[in-house]
C-alpha cells in the first residue's frame, strides 16, 4: 500500500509542478497582454524590411533573412517591457512578440526573442512560418492559451492590442521546469 502511495506521488509530482509553471506564466501573460503596447510594436519592422520579407532573391535566397531592419526606439522599448515581465514568474522564462506577417496572414515571424531563447514555435533561423493553430485561435478570439508541446515546457500564448483595440500580435510566455540553456529552441 505505501509503495502504491508512494508510486502516485512521483507520478504526480511533475504534473504538479508543471501546472505550478502554467499557473506563472498565465499571469505574466495577463500583465503582458496589459502592457506590451500594440502601436509601437507594430513599428519595430521597418517598410523597407517588411517589403522584402516575403522576397526571395534569385541571387541569394538567405537576402531577406539578412534584411531584417527594425525601428531601433520601437525594438529597444519593447524589449525592455518584455525582458521586465519576464522577471515576474518565479521559473525560468523568456516573454517573445510574435507578430503576423504583413501581406500573409497566414504567416507569423518572431519580432523579438528574449535571453533564453526559448520557445516551442520558432525554428531557428527561420525568418517567418505558418502560423500555428494556437495563435491563430489567440489573434481571432484575444483568449489566452497554454500550449504544451514539449515535456517540461510551457507556453501562455496572450493577445497584444494597439489603442484602438485591435489585435496586432501576441506575446508567447514561456518557461521549463528544467531549464537547458543549450537546447531551448526546436
Amino acid at each position: 500500500m505505501k509503495s502504491r502511495i508512494l508510486a502516485a506521488l512521483l507520478f504526480a509530482l511533475p504534473l504538479l509542478a508543471q501546472d505550478k509553471l502554467a499557473a506563472d506564466l498565465d499571469q505574466v501573460a495577463r500583465a503582458a497582454t496589459a502592457m506590451v503596447d500594440g502601436d509601437v510594436a507594430r513599428r519595430i519592422q521597418t517598410g523597407r524590411s517588411v517589403a522584402s520579407m516575403l522576397e526571395t532573391n534569385p541571387r541569394d535566397q538567405w537576402a531577406a533573412s539578412d534584411d531584417y531592419d527594425v525601428d531601433h526606439q520601437a525594438f529597444i522599448t519593447t524589449k525592455k517591457t518584455l525582458i521586465r515581465l519576464s522577471r515576474l514568474c518565479a521559473f525560468t522564462c523568456d516573454v517573445n512578440l510574435w507578430l503576423p506577417v504583413a501581406g500573409a496572414p497566414e504567416r507569423v515571424h518572431i519580432a523579438v526573442r528574449n535571453v533564453n531563447e526559448m520557445s516551442q514555435f520558432w525554428r531557428w533561423g527561420d525568418l517567418h512560418q505558418p502560423m500555428p493553430a494556437e495563435m491563430k485561435a489567440v489573434l481571432e478570439t484575444g483568449k489566452r492559451a497554454t500550449v504544451s508541446r514539449r515535456p517540461g515546457m510551457v507556453s501562455v500564448l496572450a493577445p497584444v492590442y494597439d489603442s484602438l483595440g485591435d489585435i496586432v500580435g501576441l506575446v508567447e510566455v514561456v518557461g521549463v521546469l528544467k531549464p537547458n540553456p543549450q537546447e531551448n529552441v526546436i
